[in-house]
């Protein structure tokens, strides 16, 4: 596993989610690193991780939260950190955190899910294509879901051609390109599949952070993680500050850089005084 270290302080561990890397959160790292560790992984099989086949990795929720684990445990924090998450990172680091609630100090909610999909919600159009045989190849031929989520995923202002680049470079080939497609199709939807109740586990846990200080910054042009999973989080965490960017798409630390990370810096920063 891949990750960035770099600063000294408290901690800030920010999890990615599905297609991007630890490159989605280099702005705010640059912000906070001068008054924190600043800790960016990079999940196995994205961004500079090694990327293996099904027969040495399993690639699935679990397994994702016991690399957060080990990772955690490995860098040795001596004081509660603060936690970044983004899209299916919202999931892995929940998942991580209700096995260690005492070693989280504050949360960072941006577009993303801790939760099954809401009551009566289908899966979005894109997620449910890379689920079939033909998505599979789209996926893992063409880089189509990369590809597709840096062209929808900023919606106030365009991606620019480099900064896109960068968010697909690390899937360069059929075998590099592995787990943007293992990610979709581990997303439950049925008793039947393997993370359904993990999923539901976890969910059932969020109210042991209620209390926390807590931030949500939420893009409203989202494709998947539209206003319904922005409810769902204001019901676990009701305490929770919130900056809703009505205009601005999943990749928000993107899309709305000069507005969100300034005002993220200062939330965690304000946390520690």
């Amino acid at each position: 596993m891949h990750f960035v270290d770099e600063g000294s302080g408290p901690p800030v561990l920010m999890v990615h989610g599905n297609p991007s890397w630890s490159f989605y959160y280099r702005n705010l790292l640059l912000a906070l690193r001068a008054t924190h560790r600043c800790i960016a992984p990079d999940h196995i099989g994205m961004g500079l991780s090694d990327k293996p086949e099904d027969a040495s990795y399993d690639y699935t929720l679990a397994q994702r939260i016991d690399d957060l684990e080990a990772l955690v445990a490995s860098l040795n924090f001596s004081e509660p950190l603060t936690l970044v998450l983004h899209d299916w990172g919202g999931m892995i680091g929940m998942g991580w955190a209700i096995r260690h609630p005492e070693q989280v100090a504050r949360l960072v909610i941006l577009n993303s899910a801790a939760f099954p999909l809401p009551a009566g919600k289908p899966l979005p159009w894109l997620l449910k294509l890379a689920r079939t045989p033909l998505g599979a190849v789209l996926v893992r031929g063409f880089n189509a879901f990369a590809r597709g989520t840096a062209r929808v995923g900023c919606t106030r202002h365009r991606m620019p051609p480099e900064i896109s680049a960068a968010y697909r470079a690390p899937y360069d080939s059929w075998a590099n390109r592995i787990a943007t497609l293992r990610f979709v199709q581990d997303i439950p939807l049925h008793l039947r599949d393997r993370s359904y109740a993990l999923v539901h586990h976890v969910a059932g846990n969020l109210d042991l952070f209620q209390a926390l200080p807590a931030l949500i910054v939420w893009g409203g042009k989202d494709f998947v993680f539209d206003n319904d999973f922005l409810a769902q989080w204001r019901e676990s965490l009701p305490k929770a500050k919130l900056r809703y960017l009505a205009d601005a798409g999943h990749y928000v630390l993107e899309d709305a850089a000069d507005e969100v990370i300034p005002l993220i810096a200062d939330f965690v920063r304000s946390s520690h005084s």
